[in-house]
């Protein structure tokens, strides 16, 4: 099996640091073999890239089986409008979801995408997934309108979707909860007792403002919006809590836990998931955020926690790339040294999945994928450069 000797600029090792004159070392296959000094090599025998070599990114939050709805749901109408406008188009011919599904799982891997949380309502991802080239970490997302009468059929519903996706090993599945205002204490009861040791549960979170207002207060529009799908809210009580508070109690602090979106999150609602418990990861998607809610979260309360990235759907993104989500969120908070957002879109990322024995870090006997990404150096500062990702393995 032949031997690939990378170098470039900079390489992004495993302390979550730019490092230069280092040399990665791969076979064909993509398995790391070493991470080397330059000065112990020979120039000819290098492959030579430009900018900086990281590992394949991780999207911790995706619905791939929504990229058939590319471009159709107007960007800026807040949460509600636009879940409505989810549900408006839902349905479309089968052929037309299939190919839209391939083709966003082709270019999410041809972005430098190693892993993807993906979300599942339905099977349509099940046969693409299990032929990619990315690892998937399915979730299987429940919910019954906080309606206890539509639990029992809600889980029926949800077994079949679970069934349907594969257990091949290179993947991952459980159930999982859509978000505190969709989910009601037997339903969550049912996918904290039948998720596997170890397992990874995701929920949507603090979204939108309606969100908080619904739990503090008991109004807002969501009242509305359940009335207009016909949903009877009239057993609903105000928590006087945010609304993570209600997932909190709900969900199993023995299991990893990723909140996603968090656009309205205080630092007072991350202190409490931490005190809840220590196996907690955050899913920042940036673009997503802008598209629904032209908001993004407080970046600042999250500095010392386990963040991620995620993408969102093809519906409320303009693409399925770690890298623009990246661009965005440093185009707007330049703050944030360039080396956390890296730990944020490969490590973290791959902890947060459980894929961290083989992908999320340039380690020997990982196989993480390689990317180049436009990174240069000037005065000790790290700066993004004209350019886009390029996969190396």
């Amino acid at each position: 099996m032949s031997i690939i000797k990378f170098h470039a600029p900079l390489v992004f090792t495993t302390d979550g640091k730019f490092t230069e004159n280092t040399v990665v070392i791969a076979n064909e296959v993509g398995t790391i073999l070493s991470v080397e000094t330059l000065a112990d090599h020979d120039p000819a025998s290098l492959k030579l890239i430009s900018g900086a070599i990281v590992p394949g990114f991780i999207n911790t939050h995706c619905h791939l089986e929504l990229s058939h709805m590319k471009g159709l749901v107007p960007s800026g109408t807040t949460l509600l409008p636009f879940l409505k406008s989810v549900v408006q188009f839902r349905n479309f011919p089968d052929e037309e979801i299939e190919v839209a599904i391939r083709t966003a799982d082709a270019d999410m891997y041809a972005e430098g995408i190693a892993a993807v949380g993906d979300i599942s309502n339905k099977t349509d991802t099940a046969a693409c997934k299990a032929e990619s080239k990315i690892r998937y970490y399915t979730f299987v997302e429940m919910f019954d309108f906080l309606n206890p009468a539509n639990t029992a059929a809600t889980i029926a519903q949800y077994r079949e979707v679970f069934l349907a996706h594969s257990s091949a090993p290179k993947d991952k599945k459980s159930f999982v909860p859509h978000a505190p205002y969709t989910v009601s204490a037997g339903l969550f009861e049912f996918i904290r007792g039948h998720n596997e040791a170890g397992s990874t549960v995701s929920i949507h979170n603090q979204e939108t403002p309606v969100e908080n207002e619904f739990f503090l207060h008991g109004t807002g529009g969501f009242f509305d919006f359940y009335r207009d799908f016909g949903i009877d809210l009239s057993t609903f009580r105000k928590t006087g809590k945010t609304a993570i508070h209600n997932a909190l109690e709900n969900m199993d602090p023995r299991q990893k836990t990723l909140f996603v979106h968090n656009t309205t999150s205080s630092r007072a609602d991350v202190e409490a998931a931490m005190a809840w418990s220590d196996a907690i990861y955050w899913a920042s998607c940036a673009n997503a955020n802008l598209y629904i809610e032209n908001a993004l979260p407080d970046y600042r309360v999250f500095m010392d926690q386990k963040m991620t990235i995620g993408t969102d759907s093809l519906t409320s993104n303009w693409q399925l790339s770690v890298w623009e989500e990246i661009l965005t969120i440093h185009k707007y908070n330049s703050w944030i040294p360039l080396e956390t957002l890296f730990t944020w879109a490969t490590l973290n990322g791959a902890e947060a999945l459980g894929f961290d024995d083989d992908l999320g870090s340039i380690t020997s006997g990982k196989k993480p994928g390689l990317v180049s990404c436009p990174i240069a150096k000037m005065n000790d500062n790290f700066y993004i450069i004209p350019g886009n990702v390029l996969r190396l393995l």
